[in-house]
């Protein structure tokens, strides 16, 4: 069984009814064409001058439009308040259209605050998106920073070590030259340093004093005295030489490296010197016939 609707209430019919009445009103209000009927400053101010004007024709009050009365917007007492609150609105909204249109000034005023508004929102984009960029970089930056700074704190790598060039060997010395063969005088002096230097090098001792005072004794220095007449010559083997050698003796005492002729005059005072190191101890020691 369907409710039972009291006859003073408007019911839900009576609420479409009103909402169509203010939507049309609103739609075929006189405004808009008082909107646009001032002169734009350019052509996005005529744009934005449609945009008010459409806005001012929706919200306007069914009571200004010609053919409507008051009473088509105003609710009864029992409308519900989904409908009070409608009707609110279209109120509110006549009257803020009603000193647009008192007043053309404020229409181009309005799209002038839009438009500052815009150019505001589009520098602060702009702003924002510059910041973010320098923050980018700031970042790449320390970044950058941060890793050099790591790679300065590492130690560098200790360079390989270089061999050592190895030691060119020395050079060998060269062998001493050797030294040269004395010279000797072909006279006492020189036959009795010469026998002195074979002498020291077969460790036979003398000097030359000794040698030098025997021979003068012996042959005066003669290198090819002879004796014939002492026992010795009688025996057959006569004394020879500086130091009057014989024969026998000669051949007993000679020292290699001297000429084997008992009448060489070196060679005769080496064997003598020899055999009076054996018989005395020196040359040296001999003062008389030996």
């Amino acid at each position: 069984m369907p409710a039972h609707r009291s006859p003073g209430s408007p019911g839900r019919t009576g609420i479409i009814r009103w909402r169509r009445t203010a939507t049309a009103a609103l739609a075929t209000t006189g405004l808009a064409a008082a909107a646009l009927a001032i002169a734009p400053t350019s052509a996005d101010s005529a744009e934005r001058l449609s945009d008010v004007a459409d806005e001012v024709a929706w919200q306007v009050r069914a009571v200004d439009v010609p053919g409507q009365g008051r009473a088509a917007l105003e609710a009864p007492g029992d409308a519900t308040p989904e409908a009070q609150a409608v009707l609110a609105e279209a109120a509110a909204k006549q009257r803020e259209n009603a000193l647009l249109v008192s007043d053309p000034s404020a229409i181009q005023a309005e799209i002038e605050r839009q438009a500052a508004e815009s150019r505001a929102a589009e520098r602060a984009a702009d702003r924002s998106a510059e910041r973010a960029a320098l923050e980018a970089e700031a970042e790449a930056e320390a970044e950058a920073e941060a890793e050099a700074a790591e790679v300065d704190a590492k130690p560098a790598a200790e360079p390989a070590p270089t061999a050592e060039p190895a030691a060119e060997p020395e050079p060998e010395p060269a062998p001493a030259p050797e030294p040269a063969a004395p010279v000797y005088p072909d006279n006492l002096d020189g036959w009795i340093r010469e026998a002195l230097d074979i002498m020291a090098q077969h460790g036979i001792p003398g000097t030359y004093e000794g040698l030098h005072r025997n021979i003068m004794r012996e042959s005066s220095g003669d290198p090819n005295a002879i004796n014939l007449w002492d026992i010795n010559a009688i025996n057959g083997t006569p004394s020879i030489g500086l130091l009057q050698v014989i024969q026998p003796t000669f051949d007993a005492y000679h020292v290699p490296g001297t000429p084997y002729d008992l009448y060489d005059p070196v060679a005769n005072i080496v064997a003598a010197a020899n055999y009076a190191w054996d018989r005395y101890g020196s040359i040296d020691n001999v003062n008389g016939p030996y």
